[in-house]
């Protein structure tokens, strides 16, 4: 059973499921399914509600249990000088399809889609893996610096989530953010009292952080990316993504290793919430996110994974331009928090289902990947 849950989450099988069974759903029967994600179920809290500000607290602390591991000695991200050539190309991911977007928007777009900008910064770490394991083979070097782009990109994304998505309609109040300062103070306590349980940062400095973020008008989902690098870990990671290391037994590990089914699992959940557009919503606000995920991240990435070779921080051994290209193209596939950031960029409906479909559509990325990757490797064996 746990071998068939695994490859179950390895494959995002319930992330597909969801979004699959949201688009038969909201196509074939869309009152029943606005009904199905709106309508209170208890206390007056809906399954959007739910999902998109408890659900994804536990989705994005999963995301910084990663990054956390990652800044540690031993980890991908450390010293900062090995990880240069990810962190620059991660820059130019973001600056990419951020330029893309808005300049496309000023050609070819309308002011009011200004706002989704941050759409197309994402990269979806477990499907890109997926896609880069399949084009490239198990172990190859490129997957490596995919997935280290892809956290460090992930940690941006989380910070413009924080400061450019709260509720248009209500503006930041910054004094309740004292209650995330509150948490972040008590998790401090725990951690200097060596807890070594990471239920109590989470019983109490996770309500704490919510509650401060909600009443500030900041995305609640976002609480414990503060409580997590709080939890104890060991001085040196020795594991690195996707690995796991049967002797870490402190609470950082802990928590990722108690958590992550529940989440992998939970992105059936997800999915089915967010993915649930119409077939007839492709809009100018689809084309401006799909464009930009493609090319705009494609260009920026390899861009900026360029500059920094010729700055002296190389690019791992076996990645050439041809497979900068590669990666660039599958980092486009932002799918999971690209529907995310869309459902927060645009409160009218039919503007926030375009965009999604772009989120969505960024899946095709792996198709120019696999093309790129062939004729390279066609010219070789013909040279």
């Amino acid at each position: 059973m746990k071998k068939q849950l695994n490859l179950l989450r390895e494959f995002s099988v319930p992330l597909a499921a969801g979004v699959i069974a949201a688009l038969l759903w909201a196509n074939l029967a869309p009152e029943q399914y606005h009904h199905f994600l709106h309508d209170p179920l208890f206390a007056g809290l809906s399954v959007h509600f739910v999902t998109n500000d408890l659900f994804m607290a536990f989705f994005f602390g999963i995301a910084a249990v990663e990054i956390t591991q990652s800044c540690l000695p031993g980890g991908d991200l450390h010293p900062l000088r090995r990880a240069a050539n990810p962190l620059l190309a991660t820059l130019g991911g973001i600056v990419g399809p951020v330029l893309a977007y808005l300049v496309l928007n000023a050609g070819f777009g309308d002011p009011a889609l200004a706002r989704g900008w941050g759409i197309p910064t994402a990269t979806d770490i477990a499907l890109a893996w997926l896609a880069a394991r399949s084009i490239f083979g198990k172990g190859h070097p490129a997957i490596s610096f995919l997935l280290l782009l892809a956290i460090a990109d992930d940690a941006v994304g989380l910070v413009i989530i924080a400061l450019f998505y709260g509720d248009p309609l209500a503006p930041v109040q910054p004094a309740w953010l004292l209650l995330c300062g509150a948490a972040l103070g008590l998790c401090y306590l725990l951690r200097r009292r060596r807890v070594t349980s990471y239920w109590p940062y989470l019983l109490f400095g996770g309500p704490l952080s919510w509650s401060g973020l909600h009443l500030a008008h900041l995305h609640p989902a976002l609480a414990l990316t503060l409580v997590v690098p709080f939890l104890p870990h060991p001085p040196v990671e020795k594991r690195h993504m996707f690995d796991i290391d049967p002797e870490d037994l402190t609470p950082l590990s802990r928590f990722e290793h108690d958590w992550k089914l529940f989440v992998d699992l939970g992105l059936f959940i997800f999915g089915l919430v967010n993915a649930g557009v119409a077939f007839g919503s492709l809009g100018t606000a689809t084309w401006l996110v799909l464009a930009s995920l493609i090319c705009g991240k494609m260009c920026g990435i390899v861009a900026f994974g360029l500059l920094g070779r010729k700055l002296g921080f190389p690019l791992p051994v076996g990645v050439g331009l041809r497979e900068l290209f590669v990666t660039g193209l599958v980092a486009g596939i932002g799918f999971t928090v690209a529907l995310f950031v869309a459902g927060e960029a645009f409160s009218d409906p039919a503007t926030s289902s375009a965009a999604k479909m772009g989120a969505m559509f960024s899946l095709l990325a792996a198709i120019p990947a696999v093309l790129v990757m062939k004729v390279g490797r066609h010219k070789r064996a013909t040279a």
